[in-house]
């Protein structure tokens, strides 16, 4: 009989529950798929005692999840805990010093150690699998890895934070602010325990610094990423948008230019008629850009229970089928340490502030862009609030460095009410 590919799961959470109940309800279909029979010998977690809604007693039970990575009948160490130091990095660090191949959905891990930890993989011949670290039940990092593997990639751009997304179409589709979408989102348990790691675009910048890594041959590079949340995003802006044909998402963007390796999550303008814009409530969408396929469009699922353990299930079967790419789609002492692009490319903005009722504000406030480069694609004013009103401009394209030179401008005239609104456009 074919030997069987033995796991040892650490971290049995909404996701490590969920891989244990594909393996006992699959297994025949898996073995049938991998050539050899998949099983779990053993598993970790922080509570022996609580009820995960899966029988866990046919496995072995390891209170410390380096002794798990470190057992002879563990081929594969499933890493679920999460975290970017301490358990989950120590524990994967003893599997790959033993040899032993890693699965895990850990972006933080990978963002901040994935370069060391490639190089430990490859001196013991292991491999390290990720799919479910990036966009939940979406394959993009197979789709990457395999699928365009004979493209020079343009750009990756997505929505890779459901909560986020969430929030942002609620906003418009039921009139209610941030503050008290955020709080739903809380009450459905949508948000990290930290919710900063979402609402502050940090969990996202995570996926956008590994596919990056893969897309462009460069080593993972978490701290180049600018990374802004929507916190400041209000209901005006969404509706105003909306009003000129936009939406408004927590983007991620990544190209390499003559300047650098370019990484944005940042919230930006995308037309409401694409895919992007079109999409809805917690889905995920990663728009990936090659010279020979132009465009690929994934959607699907970013997280939860099943689409989570069905994309950690996809590289266990890899494994067991000796499919053992490199890690981060080349030899990890061949990724190149990027250069850090301090400027992203030209693109049009949208402008929201508000003018005082005065003969001439508005010639000050165009004034005020055309001396920095900023062109006027369009504009809009809407009724007076008191002595004010509010104005939208979209931009023609302009460079980063006027637009703040503008915005600068700008703050320092005597018809402005407040701190002006800018958020870029992005050609989707």
């Amino acid at each position: 009989m074919t030997k069987p590919l033995r796991l040892g799961i650490a971290g049995l959470g909404t996701v490590g529950a969920g891989v244990v109940k594909i393996v006992r309800q699959k297994s025949e279909l898996l073995a049938a798929r991998a050539g050899r029979p998949i099983e779990i010998v053993a598993v970790s977690a922080r509570s022996r005692d609580k009820d995960r809604g899966v029988n866990l007693s046919d496995y072995a039970w390891e209170d410390d999840p380096v002794a798990l990575a470190k057992r002879d009948d563990v081929d594969v160490f499933v890493e679920l805990m999460g975290g970017s130091e301490g358990s989950a990095k120590d524990a994967t660090e003893a599997a790959l010093a033993l040899g032993k191949d890693v699965v895990t959905a850990n972006k933080a891990l990978l963002a901040h150690h994935g370069q060391a930890l490639a190089l430990a993989a490859e001196d013991k011949g292991a491999v390290i699998r990720f799919e479910a670290a990036v966009a939940g039940g979406i394959p993009v990092i197979k789709t990457l890895l395999e699928g365009l593997a004979g493209n020079e990639m343009t750009r990756v751009m997505g929505v890779m934070n459901g909560t986020c997304n969430y929030i942002l179409t609620r906003m418009q589709a039921t009139g209610q602010g941030y503050n008290a979408l955020f709080e739903e989102a809380s009450a459905l348990g949508y948000l990290e325990a930290d919710p900063n790691l979402d609402v502050g675009g940090i969990d996202a910048g995570h996926k956008l610094a590994i596919l990056s890594s893969i897309a462009f041959g460069t080593q993972v590079n978490f701290d180049g990423v600018q990374l802004q949340g929507i916190g400041e995003i209000t209901l005006e802006d969404i509706n105003q948008a909306a009003d000129m044909g936009y939406r408004i998402k927590l983007l991620g963007v990544a190209r390499m230019t003559a300047r650098g390796l370019e990484q944005r999550m940042t919230p930006c303008l995308v037309p409401d008629t694409s895919p992007l814009g079109q999409l809805e409530g917690g889905t995920n969408m990663v728009v990936l850009e090659g010279d020979q396929v132009e465009q690929v469009v994934l959607r699907g699922p970013g997280a939860g229970e099943g689409p989570t353990a069905s994309a950690v299930m996809g590289d266990v079967m890899d494994i067991a089928r000796g499919i053992r790419p490199a890690i981060f789609g080349r030899p990890a002492h061949e990724l190149v340490a990027a250069t850090v692009a301090t400027s992203s490319a030209p693109a049009p903005y949208y402008l929201r502030f508000s003018l005082l009722d005065k003969p001439g504000a508005l010639a000050k406030v165009a004034t005020a862009l055309g001396n920095a480069g900023v062109s006027i694609d369009r504009m809009r004013q809407y009724g007076h609030a008191d002595t004010s009103a509010p104005v939208l401009i979209v931009t023609h394209k302009s460079a980063h460095a006027d637009l703040q030179a503008a915005l600068a401008a700008m703050d320092a005239l005597d018809v402005i009410v407040g701190k002006p609104v800018a958020l870029r456009i992005e050609d989707v």
